[in-house]
């Protein structure tokens, strides 16, 4: 059975001679051979580093892909993509040619409510120095940040959050207007 999942890509170093924003593109188009399959893809943004001062700008954008593989399945997919762009893990939040996000898995709560809530809680500060050691979906940071939210509008802006109860296009709206504005258009969304 397929599941719908919500996915952010973006990277702000070039690989191979290419731009990130290309890199963004072949990377979708190779996440097929990992059997998950884009189906809607946003606009491609240009956004400053987070957090800010943490690099370049980004190329973001964001997919809906549908897959058989279960959450864990799908983010070793994302995983091996980004391996293939030359992406190493060294620093928290640094630069990279490549970064995939699984931003949530149909209406899943992982590991489970509780679990959610407590990242979801966690103090900015803490926030740069622990990363947690399982999956947790809803992406429990994805309300705060404009450049995941404002191209997930593009292609999901009714998709709802199973635990904070509002839409994409709800979330968007209550992001502060100066950081939707900082996420600009640089191209139109890709044919898949």
């Amino acid at each position: 059975m397929s599941e719908l999942y919500l996915g952010a890509i973006g990277g702000n170093r070039p690989t191979k001679g290419r731009a990130p924003a290309d890199n963004l593109l072949e990377a979708l188009a190779e996440l097929r051979a990992h059997r998950v399959t884009p189906i809607r893809v946003s606009a491609i943004y240009r956004t400053p580093a987070f957090p800010p001062g943490s690099g370049p700008d980004f190329a973001n954008a964001a997919f809906v892909a549908q897959s058989g593989l279960t959450p864990h399945g799908v983010l070793s997919a994302f995983h091996a993509v980004e391996a293939r762009f030359g992406r190493e893990r060294m620093e928290r939040w640094g630069a990279r040619t490549l970064d995939i996000d699984l931003i949530a898995a149909d209406s899943r709560i992982l590991p489970d409510a509780a679990g959610w809530r407590r990242w979801h809680d966690l103090a900015a500060e803490a926030q740069r120095v622990e990363s947690p050691d399982q999956l947790i979906l809803p992406h429990p940071r994805m309300q705060d940040r404009a450049f995941v939210l404002v191209p997930l509008l593009d292609v999901a802006p009714d998709w709802r959050h199973p635990v904070l109860g509002r839409t994409i296009a709800e979330m968007c709206a209550e992001i502060p207007a100066a950081d939707r504005d900082s996420v600009v258009k640089l191209a139109d969304a890709p044919l898949l």
